[in-house]
């Protein structure tokens, strides 16, 4: 903190701050500077606009993904040792895949696909570089998620779809994932407060997220304690959101489960 600069603004500041003890006077001139001095609260709201596009984008991969994979990998599983040549070979390509993507970390990851396979020129091949390296990532975990409740329904349940006339894709739809899905909700919930939480690194390909806009303001004020501070207690609310959110939806499935 620059004290000359704190000085003088304290002596413009209202009545009441003066009459402050020292160290809290200095903790409202540091919310005001990291927050007040040239808008800089439109950094934090501009990078948290980002960090829920990037989120809600890498969801949607991430689950299309997933889901795709478990469904694979189920039947390859369910078939009873008797899979044919092609989805042999499929079950192979999403075994690698998931070896490879929960292998290596998230920020090499990004570094590879930011700076070697995509390089983005825009700042819209930025956002679209982080939504779909974090969106193929977070569906390697969902694969698995997904795949544990597949295999966890009774093998009952898609005879008895296979013996009313369903093939195995209406059975697979209209049976089976709607009953793993309820089983699984906890699991997804937590891969995606991870997924929001993870969004914190798509800084190493120069996005401006919410984690960004605490940079930027540090390196203007120079003072990281209520920059940083404000970030941890952003995500913290949002965590705390999601999580409630998430509470409620699984409380209505199980009521639902009792009619």
């Amino acid at each position: 903190m620059n004290f000359i600069t704190f000085a003088k603004w304290l002596e413009t500041a209202p009545t009441w701050i003066a009459t402050l003890p020292k160290w809290l006077s200095k903790f409202v001139y540091q919310l005001y500077q990291t927050f007040v001095i040239e808008d800089r609260w439109k950094l934090f709201l501009s990078g948290l606009e980002m960090t829920f596009i990037v989120t809600i984008g890498a969801l949607i991969i991430g689950v299309v993904i997933g889901m795709l994979v478990a469904v694979i990998r189920s039947s390859h599983d369910l078939s009873r040792g008797k899979p044919n040549f092609l989805l042999r070979i499929l079950n192979a390509i999403c075994k690698a895949y998931i070896t490879v993507l929960r292998g290596t970390p998230l920020m090499v990851q990004l570094l590879i696909m930011g700076f070697v396979v995509m390089v983005p020129k825009t700042n819209f091949d930025t956002v679209l570089c982080g939504i779909i390296t974090l969106g193929i990532n977070s569906g390697a975990y969902v694969a698995e998620i997904a795949r544990s409740g597949i295999m966890s329904i009774p093998a009952g349940q898609m005879e008895a779809g296979r013996s009313l006339g369903l093939n195995y894709v209406q059975t697979m739809s209209s049976i089976i994932l709607p009953q793993a899905f309820k089983n699984i909700l906890p699991a997804l919930g937590n891969e995606l407060i991870a997924l929001l939480k993870e969004t914190s690194l798509v800084t190493t390909i120069a996005l401006t997220d919410v984690t960004k806009a605490a940079q930027v303001v540090t390196s203007r004020t120079y003072d990281a304690f209520v920059p940083y501070i404000s970030l941890a207690v952003i995500y913290l609310v949002l965590v705390m959101a999601l999580t409630k959110l998430l509470a409620v939806l699984e409380r209505r499935l199980r009521a639902g489960d009792q009619h």
